[in-house]
């Protein structure tokens, strides 16, 4: 191995073929060979899938064949899939867990490797380093592994196509007639990721109309930074409601665990104020009641909301490995966190872009209001919000040179707003009189994050321009 191989916020990410090689991806697959057979989990086996990026099915392949070797059954998908689809598979199939071949939003160079256990949500971060401290173990000897054409005459790996399951699924979970007949015109941005295709099948072949942008495989991303559903990469969605006069756009990315929202006028809704809307969606027009669970990075609106509708509200550190576990011990009606990911209950305890957005679809469907009017009956109940994140690229070094400053930040006021506390749950993240900012190191990238959240039009720009005054950056 060239690095160390670490998991992050959500599994291993790396860059192809300078750390994301074969050999790495076959050692990782044995650290979850290793870990399955001490969890007793091997003979349910394992669902391995993967997404749409360079080799991918290739690299997915190559985490079959160690599976097979060590004699652990494997379900491989016929196709790239969703995230979340292969997390319901890991359910359908009682399978003792999934690896999914995905970079989810990172740019073109990068692949990774994610891990699902029995549950199907985020592995929490002792199974992680139990998988990390197997790695460390294996030295230099090579992973068991059995060619793919021996794994299949020993019945140790069957393909299969996920989606029929987790098409029943959904049916389930939402009215899909009610949708499709609701008239709605809707555009959806699958930015060459592997949701393409899965929103149009849910509500096509009705009133509804559809129209679907960037749905062919294209490794490259072209004419985006890097396949996340946020502002900058989603110009061409933006546009297309825009001229297509559509009711709402939609956005997955590369792995569809992710939501981005395009109001009616082309403007883009925040991952926070998505999050909003899908707590009003469940709390006030299903009635649904449950706890809430929100990462630290994530809008106070929902806590405002939880408030109003007496539901109480958990916070945790920025990734599913945190909320997923939470979520589902406290048996949350909605899970989320800054980055466009949520996840419900009575479906899986981790994100699901695909199901976020048909949701969305479905206030939309029952309440006959567009989103900027939703957007308005929720700042009735909690007030107006505005929010920012700013991502500043680190060289080899920044970090270590970078975090004894921020630690020893203690500012008493932030932009003219006074700073009435300050906690380190994940980051450093100041309490402000109007809101609230936070500075944090990314899990899954070379990335320094800013964030703020305030009530003030205008701050928001301010609070964010003095932190990076204040590091220096």
């Amino acid at each position: 191995m060239s690095a160390p191989i670490a998991f992050g916020t959500d599994g291993w990410r790396a860059i192809i073929g300078e750390d994301f090689t074969f050999a790495n991806v076959r050692i990782c697959a044995q650290g979850v060979a290793d870990y399955l057979k001490d969890a007793g989990l091997a003979e349910r086996g394992v669902v391995v899938g993967y997404d749409t990026r360079f080799a991918s099915e290739d690299f997915a392949a190559a985490v079959a064949e160690v599976m097979a070797g060590n004699r652990i059954p494997v379900l491989l998908c016929d196709r790239p899939a969703p995230t979340p689809v292969v997390g319901y598979a890991i359910l359908n199939r009682e399978a003792g867990g999934s690896v999914v071949i995905t970079a989810s939003h990172n740019p073109r160079q990068w692949s990774g490797f994610k891990f699902r256990p029995e549950y199907a949500g985020s592995a929490p971060p002792e199974v992680l380093e139990q998988i990390e401290q197997n790695i460390l173990a294996q030295g230099s000897r090579a992973p068991k592994h059995l060619l793919m054409a021996e794994a299949v005459d020993q019945g140790l790996l069957r393909t299969f196509d996920p989606r029929p399951a987790y098409w029943e699924q959904i049916e389930k979970l939402i009215d899909l007639g009610a949708l499709r007949a609701a008239g709605l015109n809707v555009v959806i941005d699958s930015m060459h990721g592997a949701a393409a295709g899965y929103i149009r099948h849910f509500i096509s072949g009705g009133k509804t109309t559809v129209r679907e942008l960037r749905a062919s495989r294209n490794p490259l991303f072209p004419n985006m930074d890097n396949p996340e559903p946020i502002a900058r990469n989603l110009r061409p969605l933006m546009a297309a409601v825009r001229r297509g006069q559509a009711d709402i756009g939609v956005a997955t990315d590369g792995d569809g665990d992710r939501l981005g929202v395009i109001d009616e006028t082309g403007k883009f809704v925040t991952a926070l104020e998505v999050f909003a809307l899908l707590t009003y969606y469940l709390l006030e027009i299903r009635g649904l009641r449950g706890p809430i669970v929100k990462s630290v990075t994530t809008t106070d609106m929902v806590r405002l909301l939880g408030q109003r509708y007496g539901v109480p509200v958990y916070e945790t550190k920025v990734g599913f490995k945190h909320l997923g576990p939470l979520m589902a011990k406290k048996e949350a009606l909605v899970a989320g966190e800054e980055s466009g990911g949520y996840g419900f209950r009575g479906h899986l305890p981790e994100r699901d872009g695909i199901l976020s957005a048909l949701y969305m679809l479905d206030l939309m469907a029952r309440t006959g209001r567009k989103i900027s009017e939703l957007l308005e009956d929720v700042f009735r109940l909690v007030g107006r919000h505005y929010y920012e994140r700013i991502d500043i690229h680190l060289a080899p070094g920044d970090k270590d040179r970078l975090l004894p400053l921020v630690q020893s930040l203690h500012p008493q006021e932030i932009a003219g707003s006074s700073v009435l506390a300050m906690d380190s749950t994940d980051g450093f993240r100041y309490q402000l009189k109007d809101g609230w900012t936070l500075i944090r190191f990314s899990g899954t990238e070379p990335l320094l994050r800013i964030y703020a959240e305030v009530r003030k039009a205008g701050l928001v720009s301010q609070v964010l321009a003095e932190c990076r005054s204040l590091l220096g950056v």
